[in-house]
């Protein structure tokens, strides 16, 4: 069976402050959640050391949104993955389309992250997905299989989590519907080695739309933005029925 991986993106929200106020109304929702189900808060650099603490002995795990593929050296605004081990990080999101699309990352790039990150223990939660001019042109599959090809060069399978995240629906509203990400996961799958790695969908998802998402057979948990900075949306998500 495969494991079911529901993490929250916080992106650049939340101050330590505001980090500590969230985690007193979601905490208390999980006392039901169902076991099989790994939580994840994945939380901007300066909420990290906040969180670990307060995480401590919940069943709630910590993540951070970036990790550098050095172990140190002269990389302003980078952060490695001793400095996450470090905080009690255990996840960290790699390749976002957002650091694609405004920071320069590219599928090499992506790479060296990758396997940095399992360098040190942490599980990578890679992210894949095509532009809505990219889906119009019918170049879904390609694009993305063109990813999974470069950014899995000597990475190891059993220490990944894959996300794919349809960038023209991050943010916009516009889930894709339910059945398609679950086709395009089954692409994603057949392109792996190991058929236990799970595969979220992420992309607007809502506490309106998670039970029809999770239902889909190819589906392993979701990686959520908007919804997961509200606790109790995000506490509806990881106790989808």
């Amino acid at each position: 069976m495969r494991k079911i991986v529901i993490a929250g993106n916080w992106k650049m929200f939340k101050t330590q402050v505001e980090s500590k106020e969230f985690l007193q109304g979601f905490l208390p929702c999980l006392e039901e959640t169902a076991q099989d189900r790994e939580v994840v808060l994945c939380v901007p650099f300066t909420d990290l050391s906040v969180l670990s603490k307060n995480l401590h002995g919940s069943r709630v795990n910590l993540g951070a949104q970036n990790i550098h593929w050095e172990e140190e050296g002269a990389y302003t605004g980078e952060i490695s993955g001793p400095m996450l081990k470090e905080t009690g990080v255990r996840y960290v999101i790699v390749g976002h389309s957002e650091r694609r699309q405004h920071f320069g990352e590219t599928d090499a790039t992506v790479n060296l992250r990758l396997k940095a990150a399992q360098k040190y223990g942490l599980t990578p939660i890679l992210c894949v997905g095509e532009t809505k001019q990219q889906r119009d042109l019918g170049e879904t599959e390609a694009l993305i299989v063109s990813q999974l090809e470069k950014d899995l060069v000597g990475v190891d399978q059993e220490n990944l989590v894959i996300a794919y995240e349809p960038i023209w629906a991050i943010g916009t509203g516009d889930t894709c519907e339910a059945t398609e990400a679950n086709r395009v996961i089954g692409l994603i799958r057949s392109q792996l080695n190991n058929p236990k790695t799970p595969i979220q969908y992420g992309g607007s998802v809502k506490p309106g739309n998670v039970d029809d998402i999770m239902a889909q057979p190819e589906i392993d948990g979701a990686l959520v933005g908007g919804a997961s900075l509200d606790p109790k949306s995000f506490a509806r998500i990881v106790n989808y029925e």
